[in-house]
């Protein structure tokens, strides 16, 4: 099987692609031309377009892969911006079309669970998804496009919702990153909000694992939770790490107020997840 990865230099991609090497799969990697990274050297080809600017011929150009796993989007982390559904969303249509129209028969999109808005408790793929910033409008308006193109164009469609994810290579404002540069630092204190909210986090290694097998499964998943299904507070997954790594440093709880663009608690169920990657 010959399986293609957009965003491919990303946070998310450079492991999707670890783990497609790990697993002896053909891989193509597709970056824009403007990254000033590379992939990682797991892709057996690497192909580089701009999906804003994607030619007639992307899919020939890709080799006509049996497998999209589709992780482009530009824009983040301003989650509020309105460039979103204005720029983004319909770019990210029209390239996907395109491949569809040309042939592609398979395809596993990275969603996000800021698609089930304000909701809190254990979000489920049956509930109907309320987004409340322009990210998650725009990805869960992509999911029903696809949809509605699937009535009239067959494909297979794996929509993995994603929740909280960290490690190597993540953007440095985001929590892990912050706390291991403020540990290194020797920083006495480390500045964050109170802590006491619920949230579902997964390692990146463990994200590209469950990518990587829902792609190779190539069956059409519709809407499937990626998380840990285990929440966990702010407050404890930072003393964690530093217990883990044996850092010297202490949370300074209540420094920064509670983010406004989502509920106090809220984590995935991965029932069907689970159901997905156990063993037949």
């Amino acid at each position: 099987m010959k399986i293609a990865v957009t965003g491919a230099s990303g946070f998310i991609g450079r492991h999707v692609l670890a783990e497609l090497k790990l697993r002896s799969v053909e891989s193509i990697a597709l970056v824009r031309s403007s990254v000033s990274r590379s992939p990682v050297d797991s892709g057996d080809r690497v192909i580089f377009l701009d999906l804003h600017q994607a030619p007639s011929d992307a899919f020939e150009l890709m080799g006509r892969p049996d497998v999209l796993i589709h992780l482009a989007w530009s824009g983040l982390p301003n989650y509020r911006s309105l460039h979103h559904f204005e720029q983004e969303l319909p770019a990210q249509y029209q390239f996907l079309r395109g491949l569809i129209d040309a042939g592609l028969q398979s395809l596993v999109v990275a969603g996000t669970c800021f698609e089930y808005g304000m909701q809190s408790g254990a979000l489920n793929e049956d509930m109907a998804p309320q987004p409340s910033n322009p990210y998650g409008y725009a990805k869960d308006a992509l999911r029903c496009q696809l949809e509605y193109l699937k009535s009239i164009h067959p494909f297979r469609m794996t929509w993995a919702r994603l929740f909280y994810l960290y490690g190597e290579g993540q953007a440095e404002g985001s929590l892990w990153p912050q706390l291991r540069q403020a540990a290194e630092r020797g920083d006495a204190h480390f500045n964050m909000s109170g802590g006491e909210q619920l949230r579902d986090y997964l390692p990146v290694t463990e994200v590209a694992s469950h990518l990587v097998s829902l792609a190779l499964a190539n069956k059409d998943v519709g809407l499937v939770n990626v998380c840990s299904g285990n929440p966990i507070s702010v407050r404890k997954l930072v003393e964690g790490w530093i217990e883990q790594n044996g850092w010297s440093i202490a949370p300074n709880l209540g420094y920064y107020p509670y983010p406004n663009y989502e509920p106090l608690a809220f984590w995935g169920d991965r029932s069907k997840l689970d159901g997905l990657l156990s063993p037949k």
